[in-house]
């Protein structure tokens, strides 16, 4: 009976335990894909008060990959809808590519950083999805298939080429003090 009232224990106990373990996840994930702190966070917001709103049945047991595919598709449909507006806005004013980096870098570690990155933007949009997903969310195949609708083997392949092209893409003084050393 103890067992039956924890699960009956509420959907709002749920939906905090999940907010507690997946918010900053989420929002390092929203963040990469839209490259803006305050809409990464509107877009969490959005994930949990579907949750909240969601039958609990209905995530079942995959309830990351639940979260991280609500908060994906947020994610796009706010570029979508704003892709034009912010080309139009950045053509107009003329913003430099790049931002300066926080000051307590080093130079040879922004380049290193800003090489990385440069080289991840060269891949596919899919490519870099599942990377990010695997390296920075630690979301495992299945997470990643239901995430994005993908196949856990076409996810697969997606990470071995996007790898095996990153690593043609950078340098290989920076491949060998990171990457071949993981």
């Amino acid at each position: 009976m103890g067992h039956k009232k924890r699960m009956v224990e509420t959907h709002e106990q749920f939906v905090e335990q999940a907010l507690a373990e997946f918010e900053g996840p989420l929002i390092g994930y929203a963040l990469g894909i839209l490259h803006d702190l305050d809409r990464a966070r509107d877009v969490v917001q959005d994930t949990f008060i579907r949750l909240y709103q969601q039958d609990r049945e209905k995530v079942g047991g995959g309830l990351k990959a639940w979260l991280f595919t609500v908060c994906r598709n947020r994610a796009l449909d706010i570029l979508r809808k704003e892709k034009r507006m912010v080309s139009m806005e950045e053509d107009k004013a003329g913003f430099p590519e790049r931002v300066s980096s926080a000051p307590d870098h080093t130079a040879d570690w922004d380049e290193r950083v800003d090489q990385v990155m440069s080289a991840l933007e060269r891949l596919s949009d899919n490519q870099k999805e599942v990377i990010r997903l695997k390296f920075q969310q630690d979301l495992s195949y299945r997470e990643i298939s239901a995430a994005t609708g993908l196949g856990t083997g076409n996810v697969g392949f997606l990470l071995h080429t996007g790898l095996k092209r990153l690593r043609a893409l950078l340098p290989d003084d920076l491949l060998e003090n990171s990457i071949r050393k993981s």
